[in-house]
Formats: structure tokens, sequence, C-alpha cells
């Protein structure tokens, strides 16, 4: 049937268009769509059709998806050549086989009267014969009420955009919030500090919020101001061990906090660059080769879970982070962090400031030759003074091995390779492993090596679209060697998580999980420990 309307238009696009409305019932049971559409579809097609965001074509040849061997070629030949009235998409597509409505169906026929009326003004109206005129009137007259709920609908949405912009926050700034509500404990025999005092295996239910207004003054930059607030407290209290943290637990007593601070923006197209003036990390700076599990509101449940401990390097600094042609198969990012969560590097005092407290430099080189496969190449060259506090690993392996010298200036090479395979759409496979020199500036001369590695399964879609299991195993860091023997982690610990995450809807998601720490602190005498929980995220 479509085909035969389109021979029709050989003759005349106005003899079309009047049979197109006069079969209309039939046409309509196979484009059939809401005539109630969003007044923002209305307002881009009234716009579109009046050449506000399209291109006026002189040629069909200007369309590069139309063919001379289309059936409708020289259907729309003449519509192009003969009236002018067909426009293009900025692309320079026609999209000739997209389904129309009976609202586009009268703007482009609009489009097509007020170009006839052009030409008549102009003297060309010989153009036009006399039925086509006939033809033209008819239509007027019959889409009249269209065309009329048209014009209504568009004068509708021009006054409630004037209202926004008259009344809204920034026409710069966007805000993205997250609400995390957690019930959980920790469970076990005996601590892993060595007091012989049993794990406190209270039931709590505490919450973490983040409000980020995020503003972008060219449309690829942006500026994030994140604030944040929670009671959500360490685990590790409770079971005797860090390695029993959470991925977001945080406690400023519900006291709101500005968190971060930072801007980034492109150089060039080959040149990203980001600022962060206030607890910088790279993680989020850089690709941790961790997609599914890096967040802390959705990915997860512990803290050694979400990402390779050597991204925590500088972890709370300030400093810039630049990465080099970033959309390619091949990147190299270097980063610098001064300070920390407990040195300032805004500090005029010895010790501190931006280059003479502690500091990180880090180098990275990641290779992604296709979407399913995503290997990375880190280092990163760390100092930390007994005045800014010493934690090589942010608290994500043993007490030895965030302190292998104690609570003296310590420098560190770190090593690492990260890797994710994904060979299909639901299923990826990652993991990391990293490796670790550490000196004692102060002090005894001692050096140390640590070892440290994870591997984790994804399972996409899991019974529901958005859902994710998740399955994580590795050894959280550990002081295999020490020039101190007595800080030397003489057993093994070993990380065992597992996690699911339900969609509930668009912005709800539910995740229990379960961690269980084997000789935690890597001491085989230590009970293993368990932590379980169940973490509502609400994302706005």
């Amino acid at each position: 049937m479509t085909k035969l309307f389109w021979n029709w238009l050989k003759l005349s696009p106005v003899v079309f268009a009047t049979a197109l409305f006069a079969t209309n019932s039939a046409f309509a049971g196979e484009v059939q769509q809401d005539l109630n559409q969003d007044a923002t579809s209305v307002t881009q097609l009234s716009q579109n059709s009046s050449g506000n965001n399209m291109g006026q074509v002189t040629s069909v040849s200007q369309f590069s998806d139309v063919q001379p061997t289309d059936w409708a070629f020289q259907a729309l030949q003449s519509l192009v050549e003969r009236y002018g009235c067909i426009a293009g998409y900025p692309n320079g597509t026609y999209r000739g086989n997209r389904a129309l409505t009976r609202y586009e169906f009268a703007a482009g026929l609009n489009a097509c009267l007020d170009r006839v009326n052009e030409l008549i003004a102009t003297a060309t109206a010989d153009l036009v014969t006399k039925e086509d005129l006939a033809t033209l009137q008819r239509l007027q007259e019959e889409f009249s009420a269209e065309l009329a709920t048209l014009r209504g609908r568009v004068d509708a949405l021009e006054a409630r955009t004037a209202e926004l912009e008259a009344n809204q926050f920034s026409t710069t700034t966007k805000l993205v919030g997250e609400a995390i509500f957690n019930v959980g404990g920790a469970f076990g025999d005996e601590k892993a500090n060595g007091t012989g005092d049993d794990v406190d295996d209270n039931i709590t239910f505490s919450n973490r919020v983040r409000l980020s207004l995020n503003s972008s003054f060219t449309g690829t930059d942006q500026l994030q101001t994140r604030l944040q607030s929670g009671n959500l407290t360490n685990f590790g209290t409770a079971a005797g061990t860090n390695m029993t943290r959470l991925g977001y637990d945080n406690d400023t007593d519900n006291e709101v906090q500005i968190d971060k601070l930072n801007y980034a923006f492109n150089l060039s197209d080959a040149i990203r660059v980001k600022v962060d003036a206030n607890n910088g990390e790279y993680y989020e700076n850089i690709n941790n080769f961790n997609p599914d599990f890096a967040s802390s509101g959705r990915g997860a449940l512990s803290r050694y879970g979400r990402f390779s401990p050597i991204y925590r390097q500088g972890a709370g600094g300030a400093g810039l982070t630049v990465t080099f042609n970033p959309k390619g198969s091949l990147s190299a990012s270097v980063g610098y962090l001064a300070g920390g969560r407990t040195n300032d590097a805004s500090s005029p005092l010895a010790g501190e400031g931006l280059f003479d407290g502690n500091y990180s430099a880090l180098a990275q080189i990641a290779f992604q030759p296709s979407e399913s496969f995503n290997v990375g190449l880190t280092y990163v060259r760390t100092y930390q003074n007994s005045q800014g506090g010493v934690n090589l690993f942010e608290s994500t392996g043993s007490a030895f091995a965030s302190q292998p010298f104690g609570a003296v200036a310590t420098s560190s090479n770190n090593y690492g390779a990260q890797v994710n395979f994904r060979p299909t759409s639901k299923l990826a496979i990652g993991g990391w492993v990293g490796y670790t020199t550490a000196e004692a500036e102060a002090g005894p001369d001692a050096d140390a090596d640590i070892w440290y590695w994870m591997a984790n399964l994804a399972l996409r879609d899991f019974g529901k679209e958005g859902n994710l299991l998740g399955v994580f195993f590795g050894q959280p860091p550990k002081v295999t060697s020490n020039d101190i023997g007595a800080r030397e982690d003489d057993g093994t610990s070993y990380h065992l998580e597992a996690l699911y995450r339900y969609q509930l809807t668009d912005n709800i998601a539910v995740t229990p999980g379960v961690l269980v720490i084997f000789n935690p602190e890597h001491n085989d005498n230590n009970d293993t420990v368990y932590v379980g929980t169940l973490r509502t995220t609400f994302t706005f």
C-alpha cells in the first residue's frame, strides 16, 4: 500500500498528500503512534520542519541514505528539486524508513505550503498547477485542526520554557545525588587484634549521603563540588582488623562536609586534565579496570574489592592528573597528588604543603584493543612522613602492610597490573596483582616487600536487566619480607566476597552480600571473621 502512495507521488507530491490523508485509517495501522507525544518532541518537529535544525537541500543526491534504486527516489527528487520543501538532518541523511505521525505530516505539509506560497510570491507560480493549488487548499482545510493543535502545543511549551528559565537554579549546573541505607554487622569468635576479646556482633543501621553539583561551562569540562555526610562506621573496630572495612564507610556524625572539589577539562582532543583541590583520588581520575565494582554505592561491598590498592596511593590529596589520548585504544596517564587525608597540601608549615609533605607520583599505560579487553600497567612513587601519617594501602591490608616500619617516614615504589575481560555482554572477568617495595626514611635502615592480588567475576543482568552478581577471591596486601622481622606477616589471609545487586527500580538498588576473611591480619592463629550487609542505594 505504501509503495502505491509513493507511485502517485511521482505525478504530484501534493496529490500524494491528499491520498495519504484520504486513506489515513489504513495507513495508521502501519505507523500508528501515540498522538499525545511529549511537548518536547513536538517542538523539535516544528523546528525541523521550519528548517531551524535541519539543512535545506537542493538536490536529492545530497542525502547520503537515498539511492537512485530506492522505489521512492523519483517522488523525493520531485519534492526536493521542483518545490524545494524537503530538508535533511544535519548529518546529511533523510531517514526515509522512519514512521510518520499525523502531527509530523501536518508540520511537513505546512512547510511545503509555506514554500509554495513563497514560489507564488516570487512570480514562479508556473511551477505549480491549478490542480495542485486546489489540492493544497483542500489540505489546508482538512488539516486546520492539527495545525492549530500543533501551534497551541508549541505556544504552551514556550510559556513553560520561559517559566523554567526564569526560576531555574543554574544554566550550567546539574545536581546528582546518592543516598545509602545500610544494615550490617561483623560476626565471628575472637577479634583479630590479639586481645582475646569477642567480635562485637551488634547489628547496625547507618547511612551515607552525597550531593554533587556538576557544572559545565564549555560542554566538555566539569567542575565538581560534592557534599557528603554519614554515620557508617568502620567494622574494623568490631572485628579487630581493617580487612573487614566496607567500601562506603564514612563517619562524619552526619555533619555535612565539602568532600570533593575538582575541575576536569580537555586541553585538546588528545589531552584530558583534572585538577583536584580537595580529596583527590587516582581511581576517579583514570581507568581503574574494574568498572562493575569500583563504585562505592553500586559496586563491591568491601574496601579491598572495589579496585587495586595502587589507586589509593595519595588518596585525599590535591594535585593534577593528565591523560593522553583518553579515547584511544592506547592511552597514558601521569599524576601528582600532595598531602593526603591527614596531611594538608594547603598548609605552609614545614613537612606539609604541595612539595614538602606526603606525595604520590603516578604513571600508567592502558591498552584497550577492543571493548571486551582492557589491561593496564601502573607505577606509583610515594612518600609519607610521620607528621602526615603513614598508611601505605589505606587500610586494605594488614596493619604491618600499612606501616611496615611503624609510624616513621616511609617511601615506596608500587607496581601493579590490572585486567578486565568481557567475553560476552553478560560476563566479565577481572582482577589485579601488585608488588610494593618500601623503605624506612627514618629510624632503622630497613626495606620490606609487600604483595597482593585479587580475581573477580561479574554476571550482568543476572535474573533481571540491571542486576549484578559478583564474586571475589584474593589476598590483601601482605608483608612477605621485612628487615624488621617482627613486622613481617607469617601467615596468609584470604578475602572472599559475594554480592547480588537487585535493581528494584531505575533509581533504587538493593544489594545483600557477605564478606569472609580467612586468617585475618595474615595470622593463621586468628579466627575467621564475617561481615554481612544489606545496602540500599537511592540515586537521583
